[in-house]
């Protein structure tokens, strides 16, 4: 059973059957079914967990056909232990989206039928062994997104949509480049992944390619100096599409930097390793104080993740077998944490109508506030801050263990950057949780155990694989010793 092409097939053509056949009374219909077919994605993606042979260095359940000869493009999809984790991130997050969207939402075929096609798009893009076809999931998953802000957005949605466009366009058109001159420079008429991977170019073509697919993968990840359009983009983003952009969508960068940067231009990589590092240290200082100064608890969340994916970039840099295995964990790690806290802020949002710092107050009031949404606000930002027994605590540990003996002054400022992490979200939760409950907030909207669910679920795993991340790790060792293999 060809099972990777119906992780990308599957939710594609349920997209397309939502959209284009059922009908306008059949809203309700519509978010049972999609949570349906997330579901099947999320059973199909542990199925495949279980199947998948960690010693294995090969890539597994490989899938592949000729598409288009005169360009070179195959069909081509596979997964290995870089990979694997991050599929399963994806599924498992769109159903937390779909089952946490409002069931009042307006044009939910349209909005479901998105969702499904932008999970589609990632799941397509982490599974493609070849390049051109990485390229084009790469560039579908900006369609939906964008659809999804411009229509069901805040206030300033068409300026935010449209400065998304804008950056992940010119994101497209600088890997694309790359793309093209190495099967340029490499004389092989194929863009497969494997067949471009062991044919060796000179260091000068390997720096004159990986500069160009840096700057396309540093805008998504997003990297100083091109994060501008992350901010807007979450400010003005329903909590559903937040979910979705900080816990898979800006995966796809690092995963892309991991992938190909440092599979496929090892000695350019190499060279320009300590130039990515004080990025990434750039990176990490300049979203921990941007947070600090933050009004809108959405922001603070969202320069947080500018902060936090800097350090998957400096264990890329350090490019040692405990480091890229970190930069894998770091990747889950931030999913989740992130996830968790875009949907807490949604439910402070949903039932106080502010995410102003200075207009709430005193939400841990037991009677009239949100007291079980902010003491899992708290279990979150300790796991961001690095708290022991969660995940946030292993995955810095082991980026700043790999690459402090490649980078040890980077390092050393990156945990500076980490000790900032307390002292913005500790700043946001003492001003809107401690204290008096605002006057203007005495009658909140219940809150439903069917609503804290998908939070509670993600306080789970963060736990869970904080105490035991040999559950996390196991899978991508393997994959990540013979990326190294020169």
């Amino acid at each position: 059973m060809p099972v990777l092409s119906c992780l990308i097939w599957l939710p594609l053509l349920s997209a397309i059957l939502i959209i284009f056949f059922f009908k306008q009374q059949d809203n309700d219909y519509c978010r049972l079914f999609a949570i349906f077919i997330s579901v099947i994605l999320l059973a199909l993606t542990i199925a495949i967990g279980f199947k998948f042979n960690v010693s294995n260095p090969e890539i597994q359940f490989y899938e592949s056909f000729l598409w288009i000869d005169r360009i070179g493009l195959n069909y081509s999809l596979g997964i290995d232990g870089l990979s694997l984790p991050l599929v399963c991130l994806n599924n498992f997050l769109t159903l937390i989206t779909i089952y946490s969207s409002s069931k009042n939402i307006q044009r939910q075929r349209f909005y479901y039928g998105l969702i499904l096609i932008l999970n589609s798009g990632i799941s397509g893009a982490f599974l493609s062994q070849d390049l051109l076809l990485f390229f084009i999931f790469y560039e579908l998953e900006t369609i939906p997104l964008y659809f999804l802000l411009v229509i069901w957005g805040g206030i300033k949605r068409d300026y935010a949509s449209i400065k998304f466009l804008i950056y992940t366009s010119i994101s497209g058109i600088f890997i694309f480049i790359s793309f093209l001159g190495l099967v340029w420079l490499s004389g092989i008429p194929t863009f497969n992944y494997w067949s471009l991977r062991f044919h060796s170019l000179s260091p000068t073509h390997q720096l004159f390619l990986l500069i160009p697919l840096l700057v396309g993968l540093s805008i998504k990840i997003p990297i100083v100096p091109f994060h501008a359009w992350l901010p807007d983009t979450h400010v003005e983003a329903s909590t559903p599409v937040s979910i979705l952009l900080a816990g898979v969508l800006l995966k796809l960068g690092t995963y892309g930097l991991l992938r190909f940067g440092v599979g496929l231009f090892t000695d350019a990589w190499i060279y320009l390793s300590p130039m990515l590092a004080t990025l990434a240290v750039i990176s990490a200082l300049y979203g921990a104080f941007c947070a600090i100064a933050q009004k809108d608890m959405k922001k603070v969340v969202a320069y947080s993740s500018i902060s936090h994916m800097a350090y998957v970039l400096l264990a890329l840099s350090a490019n040692t077998s405990l480091s890229l295995n970190a930069a894998v964990f770091q990747m889950i790690s931030h999913g989740l944490i992130s996830a968790l806290l875009f949907f807490l802020v949604g439910i402070v949002y949903e039932k106080t109508g502010s995410r102003d710092v200075d207009f709430l107050s005193g939400l841990f009031n037991s009677q009239n506030g949100l007291p079980i949404t902010g003491s899992l606000i708290i279990l979150g930002v300790m796991a961001s801050s690095g708290i022991p027994g969660m995940i946030g605590f292993i995955a810095e540990f082991l980026v700043f263990r790999g690459s402090f003996p490649v980078f040890p002054i980077q390092t050393l400022l990156c945990l500076i950057g980490s000790g900032l992490t307390a002292v913005y979200f500790l700043l946001m939760v003492n001003r809107v949780f401690f204290g008096r409950l605002t006057p203007r907030l005495i009658d909140i909207p219940r809150i439903y155990w069917s609503e804290r669910s998908p939070a509670l679920l993600l306080a789970v795993l963060i736990i869970m694989l904080g105490i035991q991340p040999s559950w996390l790790l196991r899978w991508s060792e393997t994959s990540i010793n013979t990326l190294l293999i020169r």
